[in-house]
């Protein structure tokens, strides 16, 4: 009986590199494919393009596991599907997720057409998540899972995933711990065993943010106004058990305003749209008692506005809005319909503990309001939200 084949995106990092041997000892028809994304090196912080040593980390892998290695340059698609759209909501004074549209627009769309030209039945990554599937009044429906390993549970980052790009899917290390990982390759000695982690931006790599984006977004100097603690009023409260009313919902999902004349100029920064919410360096001020935080930019007039301490109030919402075109279930036949509401555990950003929370859907869309409030609600980012360890949907924050 002939072996089912699978393609594997083989990156040169210890996970990709583990699951494509765990695809070995399942029996399948392995071959591996390498992406270049990314060329180039004028942004990256260490100066060197990581897909040079990267594509010779995987090579030496897949030399050691004895499958073939298919190498593809998907720059252009990144550039169009990644790039450009973290540049358009940059400038809108958003702050977008490059690895949750990487894996929507490149891993799990360019990915998988080109495993398909190879002739794959299968296509595979090192994700730290896991999928099953179950019969809905007598359709497969595909579940995406938490990842076992607590610390390593990567299914946020695959949140805006459908169900076909899912169906065909493999995650080989979904079910075991990153150590574990760490030890197989150790034991095969891989090449990849000892390679530290990827950080910064999906396939770019670690970049010093003003720098990439003065690409094409000037620096266009403002003042950093510091807002006091006891000008932010405090929040309605909504008791989750009571009817609720939408004008109440609309008021705590929306983004704070700040009038620049009740705070103090502390010094200029190079652009708002540098800075993202919560963001506590490249300031560059000082002299201040507690260390400064971005609690809001005005991309209109042009301000950041800063506020003193980690536990500013200016930095916690108890509430979002997701508009109802960027509203995504990755499973449909669970979807709320306009009117309905349910208690969920929900997610803004990655590494970020599951907090509970009721999403209430209309026809406008959802307004997410959390139990406690959240620190560092962005708009542009990605909220996801989870039934136990299966995610169900997301959307992005408005």
């Amino acid at each position: 009986m002939a072996r089912k084949k699978v393609i594997i995106g083989l990156s040169g990092g210890v996970d990709s590199s583990v699951a494509a041997y765990l695809l070995l000892e399942q029996g399948y028809d392995v071959e591996a494919l390498f992406m270049i994304n990314w060329k180039d090196s004028s942004v990256t912080l260490s100066g060197d393009c990581a897909w040079e040593e990267d594509i010779i980390i995987a090579k030496l892998v897949a030399k050691k596991l004895g499958i073939k290695l298919h190498v593809v340059d998907s720059s252009e698609d990144y550039r169009k599907k990644v790039v450009d759209y973290m540049f358009r909501e940059y400038e809108l004074g958003r702050t977008p997720n490059p690895d949750v549209l990487c894996n929507r627009e490149i891993k799990f769309d360019v990915f998988i057409n080109k495993a398909k030209e190879i002739g794959a039945e299968y296509f595979a990554t090192g994700h730290y998540c896991r999928k099953d599937e179950i019969q809905v009044n007598g359709k497969t429906v595909y579940r995406l899972l938490a990842g076992s390993d607590p610390n390593k549970d990567q299914s946020y980052f695959l949140c805006q995933l459908n169900q076909d790009q899912i169906k065909d899917a493999l995650f080989p290390i979904g079910h075991i711990l990153k150590p574990e990982v760490r030890d197989i390759a150790a034991k095969l000695d891989l090449a990849s065993a000892e390679k530290k982690d990827s950080q910064g931006i999906c396939f770019v790599g670690k970049v010093d943010l003003p720098t990439f984006l003065q690409q094409r977004l000037e620096p266009n100097s403002g003042d950093i106004i510091e807002i006091p603690k006891d000008h932010i009023l405090d929040e309605i409260r909504i008791d989750n058990n009571q009817t609720v009313n939408k004008n109440k919902l609309q008021i705590i999902c929306t983004d704070r305003s700040y009038d620049p004349t009740t705070g103090k100029v502390l010094g200029q920064h190079r652009g708002a749209h540098y800075f993202t919410i919560g963001q506590r360096k490249g300031l560059d001020v000082g002299g201040t008692q507690e260390p400064l935080f971005i609690i809001k930019t005005d991309i209109t007039n042009n301000i950041v506005f800063v506020g003193q301490g980690k536990n500013h109030p200016g930095l916690f919402r108890s509430g979002l809005f997701i508009d109802k075109d960027e509203i995504h279930w990755i499973r449909p036949d669970l979807k709320l319909k306009s009117g309905e509401r349910d208690q969920y555990l929900v997610r803004i950003r990655y590494r970020q503990a599951l907090q509970q929370a009721t999403i209430y859907n209309f026809n406008e869309g959802m307004y997410i309001i959390f139990d406690n409030p959240q620190r560092g609600i962005t708009s542009g980012q990605f909220a996801a939200w989870y039934k136990n360890d299966e995610l169900l949907g997301s959307g992005v924050i408005f």
